[in-house]
């Protein structure tokens, strides 16, 4: 009887071959959401966009979630389940990319009203499938991992989608040869693969659907309820713990992803960085590519995050764990010094010194991930996440330090690993399983507001800030001044601390056991 209950998901292998296939959509929608922050000045350059404009571009992407579009996600993904909802707004986003890349190359006319308005049809379209796409990866991650490792899949996941975020700002300029469409192109066909690849995955849920209900069937459990009740979104608007880390989602992103699409164009105005890398340095490039070289880094970066989460916590010896943590710190030393001369150019380019802000991520979610599956404190890590959230603004908008701009980046990094890879998991307690479609979409809803307040934002403040100079700015004699537009993001940082306390005293009263490890109940 034993060996009839068992599924797909009892197979660790299985279970992390999944999620390797689901996390591709993260990977190719997070890079084709970010990779525009590394064209900006191109963009202004050679397609005549303002900075309104291109705030314009990137925040009317969100422009249907805020009415709702998610919540309509998450609704058809609990009432559907993941293979419908994943391949329709999974094509939904692929069919919004192809239009981006479409009106870039002036295929639906040259004049720049017509090729900015039609870039924004095709980013809206790509936003309506991207969050839900989004639910759509992490409800799989719970379906697959709950009881198992959830909160180091969920930081993984999560992993992906930064790789593609730094993968986007660092390489678009460099797969554009100095031109926006040929990098628009790239990403919407990267999203266009991993649709295939999801199609792939769907086979397997298939399966593990088929395997739970004959699991069902022999042990006389009723088959839950799958009719949305609207009574669900009373339900958690009512719940203390689940609103407070809904607005501590929104004003934590709405602080970091904006920011993200600025950083680079931040650092050449500010810093004096630059948005070219010099054309005869010796870079590492592998079989004489100089991206496979950068592709090569970053994934050797996203695999020692892997191994210092999990490499270690698999070894129950304590002096074999202690060995296996400095090994690997060695080989890190190591790969970082074979690639310093490529990584020192790096440190003084535009888009590549803002994937530092992903690039913290690639290392640092597994390992939180895995901290809070095997200590808890999850409440409490998103309150450090939200300290350091307003030491990096500080850093980069109020002072002209170089060294202190590195290490706002870097802080940056760290929080932008540390609040989802406590976060995320947690909705999993506060909320029903078979509810937590509905409860993501709702949070990405909300999110969404925050996201085109501070998209289109932060370009229409700088164009205020410098209207002045705005002439002068786009003949390169003068440089854009960031203070005012970067220090509004330290209210949200300031905002998200007090919410993360609020979250940590809710749930001491209703006991969800945020600040417990993973599989652990609250008395």
């Amino acid at each position: 009887m034993e060996a009839v209950r068992k599924t797909l998901r009892d197979s660790a292998p299985m279970r992390w071959l999944m999620l390797v296939l689901v996390s591709m959509l993260m990977l190719s929608t997070y890079w084709f959401q970010d990779f525009f922050g590394g064209l900006k000045g191109l963009m202004e350059s050679e397609m005549g966009f303002t900075s309104e404009e291109f705030g314009r571009l990137i925040g009317l992407t969100t422009i249907a979630n805020i009415f709702g579009m998610i919540i309509v996600g998450g609704v058809i993904l609990d009432k559907w389940g993941i293979r419908r909802a994943g391949i329709i707004f999974g094509s939904l986003a692929t069919l919004g990319a192809a239009i981006t890349a479409l009106a870039a190359y002036g295929v639906f006319g040259d004049n720049h009203r017509i090729q900015l308005n039609m870039m924004i049809l095709g980013r809206i379209l790509f936003g309506s499938g991207l969050e839900v796409v989004c639910v759509v990866s992490t409800r799989t991650v719970v379906k697959w991992f709950k009881g198992y490792e959830l909160a180091l899949a969920m930081a993984i996941n999560m992993g992906f989608g930064r790789l593609g975020s730094a993968m986007g700002l660092a390489l678009s300029i460099d797969i554009g040869h100095g031109s926006v469409p040929p990098a628009v192109a790239f990403a919407a066909t990267l999203i266009g693969i991993s649709l295939i690849v999801f199609l792939i995955y769907t086979v397997f849920d298939y399966t593990i659907d088929k395997q739970d209900k004959k699991i069902r069937l022999e042990s006389g459990i009723a088959e839950a309820e799958d009719d949305f009740r609207f009574a669900d979104l009373i339900a958690l608007v009512k719940n203390r713990s689940f609103m407070f880390i809904a607005l501590l989602c929104v004003s934590f992103y709405a602080a970091v992803f904006p920011f993200i699409q600025y950083a680079p164009d931040l650092l050449v105005n500010k810093f004096g960085f630059s948005y070219d890398l010099p054309a005869n340095a010796n870079y590492f490039s592998p079989f004489g590519n100089q991206s496979l070289g950068t592709v090569s880094i970053y994934l050797g970066l996203f695999l020692f995050g892997l191994a210092f989460s999990m490499v270690p916590s698999r070894i129950k010896n304590r002096g074999w764990k202690i060995g296996s943590m400095v090994l690997i710190a060695a080989l890190f030393v190591l790969f970082l010094k074979g690639l310093w001369g490529t990584l020192s150019i790096w440190l003084q380019n535009g888009p590549k010194t803002a994937s530092l802000i992903p690039m913290g991520t690639i290392l640092f979610t597994p390992i939180f991930g895995n901290y809070v599956d095997k200590k808890g404190k999850a409440a409490s890590l998103m309150i450090l996440g939200a300290l350091l959230l307003i030491f990096a603004h500080i850093s980069l908008s109020l002072f002209n330090n170089v060294v202190l701009g590195y290490f706002g980046l870097l802080s940056l990094g760290i929080a932008f690993s540390l609040v989802p890879a406590a976060m995320w998991p947690s909705v999993a307690k506060i909320v029903a399983e078979k509810r937590l479609g509905t409860a993501y979409a709702s949070m990405f809803t909300i999110q969404n507001w925050g996201l085109l307040l501070f998209f289109w934002g932060i370009g229409a403040v700088l164009d205020l800030v410098n209207r002045n100079d705005l002439e002068a700015i786009r003949a390169g004699e003068m440089n854009y001044n960031y203070t005012i537009p970067i220090f509004m993001l330290v209210v949200l940082g300031i905002i998200s601390i007090f919410l993360a306390f609020q979250l940590r005293k809710a749930d001491a009263k209703q006991k969800f056991g945020l600040e417990l490890p993973s599989g652990v109940t609250p008395e």
